[in-house]
Order: structure tokens, then C-alpha cells, then sequence
């Protein structure tokens, strides 16, 4: 089996992040908790559930993502496979062999859970978000012929690919600049259909229309500058 590690970036997820780590497949050499600045007890809970745990106090998805790889980078043994998971339970952990499983099975770059409308809970994405996914997957369809539809954050990625792209974004478009940096270095990639269910607490992105706004903007942003490179 390759060497998989897990990054999960999380934001006052105390009541959720337990769950996370203790349904992650066990073929996982380590989970690494990326706590966003969280000011309740993530953090003790994440390592009670045997979890690594680092504090990244710049708050943004982005961020705490390049938190977790600059830890990876300074560690002896590098792994094969990183997969990105979100602290909230709305993923099935368990799923993660079937995320994985176009890397190890067909030599697949880069794998996208993709929460299509017949495996998600009644409620588990706002309109906003739905709204969202399909403008973006549309014009990454439009610009680079993406078969792209979905922006989900539960993803995997050989460790080396994922060095490739050089990763930068630091708030709302991370998911979307791995996205676009990879059909622009010509890199393979699927979908993988994944069940999808109602967060545990409330959402800081989705869930305020500040929030929503700035991740609207930041995505499109980021589409349209790829788009006339």
C-alpha cells in the first residue's frame, strides 16, 4: 500500500472532529488536524482521537491547508498520497478507500469527491453552494473543456503532483486553484461519487452571506485569470 496522510483543516469543530479522525480507514499512516485558529477545544479533542495536531492562526481554508504540507515537507519519510478532508462530518471518512482508489488502481493524479445530488442529505448544501459548483464546473468547462462538477473538498493527490502546483491560494479558492492548476499542467483526473450529509454546527463559509460572497468572488477570480493566461 502507498503511504496516505490526511489533511483536515477545521475551525471550531469541536464536536465534530472526533467523529472525523475515528472513521478514517485505519490503512492511513496519520491524520494531521490543521486547528484554524479555534478557540474551543478542537484542538484537545483532535488529540484525544489520535489525531496530529498544528494551530494555524492566520484564519483560511487555504491557509491551514499549506500549514499541513509545510509540516509534511520537514518530515523524513514523504508520502505517496495526501487526501484533503473537512472537519465537519459532512463526508463519509470511510469513503476515503474509494477516493483513493483511481490513484492506486489506474496511476489517476487527482481524485474529486463529487456530492451529486442522489447521495446528499435533504439540506447538506445551501443553494448558494449548489448554485456555485455548477457556475464554476461550467466555466472550467468553457475555458479548458473540464469534466469537472463539483468543487467538493474531499480530494486526493499524489504528494509530488500536489508539490507541483505550487499551491498558493490562502483563503476561499483552494480547492478551485488545485483544480485549475491541474488541467493546466495536464494532469489526470476523475470524479468519484461520494455521500454527502448534513454538517455538525454551522457553516462559517456557506453559512453567512459574507461568507458566501467572498467565496463566490475568490473562485470566479480565480477561473477567469487561468482562463486568459
Amino acid at each position: 500500500m502507498p503511504k496516505i496522510k490526511v489533511i483536515i483543516p477545521a475551525f471550531n469543530e469541536q464536536d465534530s472532529i472526533a467523529n472525523v479522525i475515528q472513521d478514517i480507514p485505519s490503512l492511513v499512516e496519520e491524520v494531521i488536524v490543521v486547528s484554524n485558529n479555534s478557540t474551543d477545544l478542537t484542538e484537545v479533542n483532535a488529540k484525544h482521537a489520535g489525531a496530529t495536531v498544528l494551530t494555524e492562526n492566520r484564519k483560511g481554508y487555504g491557509y491551514a491547508c499549506l500549514k499541513g504540507m509545510d509540516y509534511i515537507s520537514k518530515q523524513q519519510s514523504k508520502p505517496d498520497i495526501i487526501v484533503f478532508l473537512d472537519g465537519d462530518y459532512s463526508d463519509y471518512p470511510e469513503e476515503l478507500t474509494k477516493i483513493i482508489a483511481p490513484i492506486i488502481e489506474d496511476n489517476i493524479d487527482l481524485v474529486i469527491g463529487s456530492r451529486v445530488k442522489e447521495l446528499r442529505e435533504d439540506g447538506a448544501m445551501t443553494p448558494q453552494q449548489i448554485f456555485g459548483n455548477w457556475l464554476a464546473t461550467k466555466l472550467m468547462s468553457l475555458f479548458f473543456k473540464a469534466k469537472f462538477t463539483d468543487l467538493g473538498p474531499f480530494r486526493a493527490i499524489k504528494y509530488e503532483k500536489l508539490l507541483a502546483l505550487n499551491m498558493v491560494d490562502k483563503t476561499y479558492g483552494w480547492t478551485v486553484e488545485m483544480q485549475l492548476k491541474a488541467l493546466k499542467q495536464k494532469l489526470s483526473y476523475t470524479e468519484v461519487p461520494v455521500n454527502y450529509r448534513n454538517r455538525i454546527g454551522v457553516s462559517k463559509v456557506s453559512g453567512t452571506i459574507k461568507g458566501s460572497i467572498f467565496a463566490g468572488i475568490k473562485i470566479l477570480s480565480w477561473i477567469f485569470k487561468y482562463s486568459f493566461k
